[in-house]
């Protein structure tokens, strides 16, 4: 399975693939941070991002996205932003035909980690163990969309046949 992930800002924006399956180390395929400029109007910083992710996209043929989920934040200027470029990244796997998979950071932290409380030099350092690079994956926007993209290889699968099952089930029986 090939996962995008996406750590979305507006400002910063990391964006990672990875190849994986569920219980074994992934490989990595590539890491990009996507950058917009603040001194631009929220739309052209928008649109940028738009074209970007819908070209990495396109370039990578990812068989999902996986998108970190927006929460509540004391700034609410940066989680605006934040959730803009989120809704972004799930219109970007959405129109491609994409599953896309939002996930908590500390889903992604437990995933990745072991320990939901996982801080962000922990986060690096085991996505750069995982994934047997050389040199952690710079800057943290980068390390993170990584961690989204092997979370989703390892839990996203089950997840989603989970989900299915479950919408079989409530339609009135499993069927095979």
């Amino acid at each position: 399975m090939r996962v995008l992930g996406v750590d979305p800002g507006l400002t910063r924006c990391g964006v990672g693939v990875v190849e994986g399956v569920p219980g074994r180390p992934c490989t990595l395929v590539a890491y990009y941070v996507v950058h917009t400029d603040p001194a631009d109007e929220l739309p052209l910083r928008l649109l940028h991002l738009d074209r970007s992710l819908t070209d990495l996209v396109a370039e990578h043929r990812p068989d999902a996205v996986a998108v970190e989920r927006v929460f509540s934040q004391h700034n609410v200027r940066t989680v605006m932003g934040t959730a803009q470029a989120s809704g972004i990244a799930v219109l970007a796997g959405a129109r491609a035909g994409l599953p896309v998979q939002t996930y908590t950071p500390s889903e992604v932290k437990a995933a990745v980690t072991g320990s939901g409380q996982a801080d962000k030099a922990q986060m690096t350092m085991m996505v750069t163990r995982l994934l047997r690079l050389p040199e952690p994956p710079r800057p943290a926007d980068a390390a993170d969309a990584l961690a989204l993209a092997i979370c989703h290889v390892w839990r996203g699968g089950t997840r989603s046949k989970l989900a299915a099952a479950a919408e079989r089930a409530r339609r009135g029986g499993i069927r095979g």
